[in-house]
């Protein structure tokens, strides 16, 4: 099945033909603030409805690194206005999978695709009155689907929180989360992990925007820490005043648990933003 690299490549080639054409200004006749909507978007605990579509491939993955990985990652997030300019964020993410050639344990690859988990982010982000803002909420993860083969088949529970600055053009900040093995079986790993995202986003004023992160998971099990490195370059744009932002960059796993993506990856991003 290809649908997961379609999709990839759908995002990609929208995402040149797109750039190719875009001649706008910083804002629309319409008054869309393309500049402030691509800040908002470098923000995760920003008061904005946004709807990322996101796919990613690895490879180096299995016994013998020789396998590759391709998801696609669905994760809304939906903010609750609480009065006082405190605000509640709520961010589903749905991940499908697809493997190629991946070699388990027992020596045999596997070719497949599936649910690896979905997760819930949650954040309390109240009005600072001030540039630096924060963010704390619940957090918690379901088991993979398909017998272990796209990862844990543990419930993880725990707490995540994020705090960050906008300076100007400049969003830097740290995201991150603690989770707990609530329940399962710990075979093809455990949810005992911490996360730690720091990042920091330049946006230009016709809405380019600049992205540096590091997505570093250590296991407390394996004592061992995936973290890969992505740089990325994103283009917000308004059809028929609908503001959507279109990202892509590669990525490099700094270091990488057993069996896991290693080396060089990519990733492509479609956001669609929902104006109140």
């Amino acid at each position: 099945m290809k649908i997961f690299k379609i999709i990839g490549l759908a995002i990609l080639m929208a995402l040149t033909s797109s750039l190719a054409q875009a001649q706008e200004s910083a804002s629309t006749p319409g008054g869309v603030d393309k500049e402030g909507i691509a800040k908002k978007l470098a923000n995760p605990i920003a008061n904005m409805i946004s709807v990322p579509l996101q796919y990613e491939f690895s490879r180096g993955i299995g016994a013998n690194q020789g396998g590759s990985e391709q998801t696609l990652l669905f994760q809304p997030v939906a903010p609750f206005d609480l009065g006082g300019g405190d605000t509640f964020i709520l961010r589903p993410i749905v991940a499908g999978v697809r493997e190629v050639s991946v070699q388990g344990a027992s020596g045999q690859p596997f070719s497949g695709y599936g649910i690896a988990s979905v997760t819930i982010e949650s954040f309390y982000a109240p009005n600072t009155n001030s540039s630096w803002i924060w963010g704390v909420g619940p957090y918690a993860v379901s088991p993979s689907g398909n017998s272990g083969k796209f990862g844990s088949q543990q419930t993880g529970a725990g707490i995540t929180g994020v705090v960050l600055n906008r300076h100007g053009p400049w969003t830097y900040g740290l995201l991150g989360y603690q989770s707990w093995n609530v329940g399962g079986n710990p075979t093809f790993g455990t949810q005992n992990n911490l996360y730690g995202q720091p990042f920091v986003a330049y946006t230009t004023k016709d809405a380019w925007t600049y992205t540096v992160n590091m997505e570093a998971q250590y296991n407390y099990d394996s004592h061992r820490t995936s973290n890969p490195l992505y740089t990325g370059v994103s283009k917000l744009m308004v059809f028929d005043g609908v503001p959507i932002q279109f990202a892509a960059g590669p990525m490099y796993y700094i270091s990488n648990v057993p069996g896991g993506p290693s080396g060089w990856g990519a990733r492509a991003t479609a956001t669609l933003v929902i104006l109140k």
